[in-house]
């Protein structure tokens, strides 16, 4: 039996992002071939027609373009990370339906995907937990998450449009937090300055009745990060849709236009957090 997505319902919104990596699957097969967002929609029983419509249009696609442009850069930094340590946790904060852990598994290191309750519950359903991963429902500003993550061989945290939806006091708390509780670990996740987050929120925050737009998170620069915590040994970013591949060549003019516009005037990037090691014992 197929899984019953309720429109206007908080599970549809798992559905936008999902769709996203199935339509660039079958738009750009040169840069993403994405068979669990193929079999996760055929799973549901939901009608993808108006979605689609809207995702498959000039804008729309380009859109999808950045879902699935995300994912594959978080992928590489998750990778990335495993070379040095392949025991490692990677976990997904607000992982939604995305299955970057699985992606990324050589098989020796250790998934957990953490959302809300209501989340977690659909994809009990739709990529119930393996061998080495749970499924952890929780609000990521509790930090009783943290308590069931084992970094003891180093982890690796990621978030996919996550963040711009917490203020900004929640984001440096919850970082301050993972910064003392997992050393040596890296944080990963994508940002934009208060324009970019603006246009990001704009539907979510008429519908919440939200007008301190400025509280939410949004990022000019990263290197106003650098001092929220002694414990972070870096801060590093890239250009979302060019700094892990280079799909500029593989898009139409148009698209090349709005690619510059991302990295110029909204500043789309992904940004990485080292967390210092703990000092050597004398």
């Amino acid at each position: 039996m197929k899984y019953h997505i309720e429109k206007n319902s908080v599970q549809e919104t798992l559905v936008i992002p999902l769709l996203g990596r199935l339509i660039c699957s079958e738009r750009f097969p040169q840069l993403f071939s994405d068979p669990e967002a193929k079999h996760l929609c055929d799973s549901l029983d939901y009608d993808f027609s108006e979605k689609r419509g809207k995702m498959e249009s000039v804008f729309g696609l380009f859109g999808a373009l950045e879902v699935a442009q995300r994912q594959y850069d978080l992928r590489c930094e998750a990778e990335a990370y495993l070379q040095a340590h392949p025991g490692a946790a990677v976990v997904n904060l607000g992982c939604g339906l995305d299955d970057t852990f699985r992606k990324c598994d050589n098989g020796r290191c250790r998934g957990y995907n953490i959302d809300l309750p209501d989340v977690i519950a659909v994809r009990n359903e739709l990529l119930p937990a393996g061998s080495r991963e749970r499924n952890i429902a929780c609000d990521l500003n509790d930090p009783r998450w943290m308590d069931e993550v084992d970094g003891s061989h180093g982890a690796v945290f990621f978030a996919a449009g996550v963040f711009y939806y917490l203020r900004t006091e929640e984001v440096r708390s919850l970082f301050s937090r993972m910064a003392e509780r997992f050393p040596g670990a890296v944080l990963v996740f994508d940002a934009c300055n208060r324009r970019g987050a603006k246009m990001m929120r704009s539907t979510w925050l008429k519908e919440a009745g939200i007008t301190d737009v400025s509280a939410f998170f949004s990022l000019e620069d990263e290197r106003e990060l650098e001092g929220w915590s002694s414990r972070f040994a870096s801060v590093t970013a890239k250009s979302y849709m060019r700094g892990y591949r280079d799909i500029y060549e593989h898009v139409s003019p148009l698209y090349k236009l709005m690619i510059r516009f991302c990295d110029s005037l909204v500043r789309m990037k992904i940004v990485k957090i080292a967390f210092r090691k703990e000092p050597q014992k004398r």
